[in-house]
């Protein structure tokens, strides 16, 4: 990998917006998870493999979610690592959904971030995400959140990665 930049950036056209549409989750250890396949010329695209479809399971989202990429980068040491922070609020709390936050923060799934300039973004390609924090809140007023808050972080080698293809959500 060459250290020296080989391209230049104009301005963009001012065609986006901020947000994120769904979270798809995939299981660190399922084996199609792993079928990851490198765009050519580029190892920081990867397109989705056709079993994602039947291992991946999607969260709508609305709102204050987020994802962020912290550039951790040390001169002393000479090193360079992306820390990807994604940031989820799902309102409405369920039984179901208690159990299901609680086996996320026993895991450490492969996230696919889809915003809503139809992006999707990789989030723990390698070495999976953690859930770092959050809160199962019931609010104090009526208009006040009754739902969930994650946190999940990831570090890598790479920023998360930006993903070909449409990813496919089982029936």
């Amino acid at each position: 990998m060459s250290c020296t930049i080989d391209t230049g950036r104009t301005l963009p056209c001012r065609d986006s917006v901020g947000g994120l549409k769904n979270v798809h989750f995939i299981n660190y250890d399922s084996a199609a998870s792993i079928a990851l396949v490198e765009t050519a010329g580029s190892e920081d695209t990867v397109a989705f493999d056709a079993t994602w479809d039947a291992t991946n399971y999607k969260y709508e989202l609305k709102g204050t979610s987020s994802l962020t990429t912290n550039i951790q980068a040390s001169r002393e040491n000479g090193t360079v690592a992306f820390e990807q922070v994604l940031e989820l609020t799902l309102p409405k709390l369920s039984k179901e959904d208690n159990y299901q936050i609680k086996l996320l923060a026993f895991g450490r799934p492969r996230i696919v971030v889809e915003d809503y300039n139809g992006n999707y973004f990789l989030v723990g390609r390698e070495h999976g995400a953690d859930v770092t924090g959050g809160t199962i809140v019931t609010g104090s007023a009526m208009g006040d959140l009754s739902g969930y808050t994650l946190t999940f972080s990831a570090m890598e080698l790479t920023p998360a990665n930006i993903c070909t293809g449409t990813i496919a959500t089982p029936s």
